[in-house]
């Protein structure tokens, strides 16, 4: 769903009713529902604190509304001088800053909550989109950057990223394969790297989970054809090279990669870096 602010060009959105959800594109709310992803944690077990700074309440609300589909513990203020007070006592994980606010810029408000809260991740919200703006936002200890408008689910995608960087933990059951920052869902089928959806296919899907249920493991072509292909391909073990090259293309691609080819021997799964 894109959410247009009522500064733009753009018709301006309205906030739902009460009792109402936010809606994806594809009918789902976002955070449930097939593209559900695992809910992140504190340390201590509870859910992970975001506070939104917004002067529109609209906008703020959706945005809010939005987020507490994840599972996580949202708060809202409208002026820079509420949000500092609500960081000083409550401690956010993370925070969502709009540029422009009616008391103080965004980046006024992010030099003193750093002095208070240096390690909290920032995600800048603003309609300004000039490259000089973003590079201002970043340059002064900025995060990340989404200009106005934007899709609620890239909000969330991002918000995802930075506070598993930031040290929020996900949540583990039987139906979860971590390594790293790869994620796969045996239950749901569903695959995330860094908190970003990966769309694969049956085979590719089995193929992951091979390698994820045997991580830093050297695993051959012959136990992969056994395993995920379960029949003998007569010695053409060229596709297990082709499904590798397609998973690495998904998995890997624009990242550091995961997926590596031991000459000779096989290929394995490892956390980057």
């Amino acid at each position: 769903m894109t959410v247009t602010s009522s500064t733009s060009s753009s018709v301006p959105y309205r906030s739902p009713a009460p009792g109402t959800s936010v809606r994806r594109g594809s009918g789902e709310a976002p955070g449930r529902g097939p593209g559900k992803q695992p809910e992140l944690l504190r340390a201590d077990g509870s859910p992970v604190r975001v506070l939104v700074v917004d002067d529109e309440s609209s906008l703020a609300d959706l945005l809010s509304l939005a987020l507490r589909y994840e599972g996580w513990d949202i708060r809202a203020e409208g002026d820079g001088a509420g949000a500092l007070r609500c960081a000083r006592s409550w401690r956010p994980d993370a925070v969502v800053l709009d540029v422009m606010l009616p008391d103080m810029d965004g980046l006024t408000v992010l030099g003193r909550l750093r002095h208070d809260l240096p390690d909290v991740p920032v995600l800048f919200l603003t309609a300004k989109d000039a490259v000089e703006d973003r590079i201002a936002g970043l340059t002064a200890g900025g995060d990340d950057y989404v200009t106005k408008p934007f899709s609620l689910e890239e909000v969330v995608a991002r918000l995802r990223g930075l506070l598993r960087r930031a040290g929020a933990a996900a949540v583990r059951s039987e139906s979860l394969l971590t390594v790293g920052d790869l994620v796969l869902d045996e239950d749901s089928h569903e695959v995330w790297r860094d908190g970003q959806d990966i769309h694969l296919t049956a085979t590719e899907f089995e193929l992951l989970r091979y390698l994820m249920r045997n991580p830093r493991r050297v695993l051959s072509k012959t136990q992969i054809l056994d395993r995920v292909w379960s029949y003998d391909f007569g010695g053409q073990a060229n596709v297990v090279e082709l499904y590798i090259s397609y998973l690495r293309r998904k998995i890997d691609a624009g990242r550091e990669p995961m997926i590596h080819t031991r000459r000779g021997a096989g290929y394995l799964i490892k956390p980057a870096g």
